[in-house]
């Protein structure tokens, strides 16, 4: 209570907050200019976008030096049109507004998830800080979209029970990356069957628009390119924090087949049997998302941005030495430390496997200390860290780490 009280005395001041925030971006848009940040994402967006206002092969063309293709749903490429209408000069700078801007959103959604005030100087700072979490980094430099899919599951899912239209948003967001659908899982496991419904019937509703739209496309995607894991990137490198680019590392093979698949399996099912047993909502939720992001067979590493959520929750929890840990981890960049040029991921001794796997490693450590932690609340009962719940408290921090 003590502790609680300060806090609430000494709020951060406003003009504070602001400041840290205008120097955060500062410094990242210094980066961004120094290192020719070329925004790789936003381009293939942008030729996504014009592949179907021209109508053109949507699957057929690659784009930037590195050769990347279109890799999302035909829906998807539906959103991109209008990165069309604007020049690439202006394009990225709106890019980076737009998703500072949805940072400062999935920050209070996270406040919210953790039953913490979100209070604007705290968002505001939490934001400047959190901009150089290396998944929140790397989604930013490249001009990802990963905040917006992820703001979309957290404000749907932490609406009030029975608001109109629970569940839209979320079904939108799997419409656009499929891996969120496992959510869709969770509320079912959850019993909130109507929210469920409502999911599914938005994401199909996706699928139907797309195959409208956009016929031969949407062939080609649901019976031919979503099974091409190869497309969307090697699933050995660094870069992935999947748990199949963990064990394709750890077993020094480029397709580890049912090495990967039967514990993915495991994990599936442990996860969401785990989220469907958390004792409070909050928990399901980060469960379910770090059970999508180990069995997905790609999972690069800004799309860890659920990070956010996490560490908001340990600190809300006062969990502080655990928060730091995990921010610490989410800030380190150790997976850039190794050696990771051309087939080097492929080659690392058995010290440098930990440094290449940290959010791999991290989620499966989640997940296995929320097993501990259920079967010790069955032999003991309640009063365990998962069922603790927290008085309100100030916004997480944050730390910094450039990407690759």
């Amino acid at each position: 209570m003590l502790q609680r009280n300060v806090i609430e005395r000494s709020p951060i001041d406003v003009a504070s907050a602001r400041a840290l925030l205008i120097v955060s971006l500062a410094a990242f848009s210094a980066l961004c200019v120094v290192t020719r940040a070329p925004m790789a994402d936003v381009l293939v967006y942008r030729a996504e976008g014009a592949a179907v206002a021209n109508g053109t092969d949507l699957y057929g063309f690659t784009v930037t030096r590195w050769r990347l293709p279109a890799t999302y749903p035909p829906f998807a490429a539906l959103l991109f049109v209008p990165t069309t209408w604007l020049p690439l000069v202006a394009l990225k700078p709106a890019f980076v507004a737009g998703n500072v801007a949805l940072l400062a959103a999935l920050v209070r959604l996270s406040c919210r998830l953790a039953d913490l005030p979100a209070k604007a100087p705290a968002v505001c700072a939490a934001t400047a800080l959190a901009l150089w979490l290396e998944p929140v980094f790397q989604t930013v430099l490249f001009g990802q979209i990963n905040l917006a899919v992820a703001v979309l599951i957290l404000w749907d899912l932490t609406r009030p029970t029975g608001a109109r239209g629970k569940g839209i948003a979320l079904g939108i967001a799997a419409g656009v990356k499929l891996t969120p659908a496992l959510f869709i899982a969770y509320l079912l496991l959850r019993g909130r069957r109507r929210e469920a419904a409502t999911a599914g019937s938005a994401f199909a509703g996706t699928v139907l628009l797309g195959a409208l739209l956009l016929p031969a496309a949407s062939v080609d995607f649901w019976t031919r390119r979503l099974y091409e894991t190869g497309r969307v990137g090697k699933v050995w490198i660094v870069d992935n924090q999947s748990l199949q680019g963990l064990v394709a590392r750890a077993l020094r093979e480029p397709s580890p087949g049912l090495a990967w698949a039967l514990p993915a399996a495991a994990v599936a099912c442990t996860g969401l049997w785990l989220a469907r047993r958390a004792p409070q909502d909050r928990w399901g939720i980060l469960l379910t998302a770090t059970t999508a992001l180990l069995v997905c067979p790609i999972s690069w590493s800004h799309h860890w941005v659920w990070c956010v959520p996490l560490i908001t929750v340990l600190y809300a929890e006062r969990r502080l030495r655990l928060a730091a840990a995990v921010t610490a981890v989410f800030t380190a960049r150790t997976l850039w430390l190794v050696p990771h040029q051309g087939t080097l991921d492929l080659r690392l001794p058995w010290q440098q496997q930990l440094l290449a796997s940290p959010y791999a490693l991290l989620g499966l450590a989640l997940l296995g200390a929320t097993l501990l932690d259920h079967r010790n609340r069955l032999s003991d009962g309640p009063g365990s860290w998962s069922e603790r719940g927290s008085r309100p408290r100030a916004a997480p921090s944050a730390g910094c780490g450039p990407p690759r």
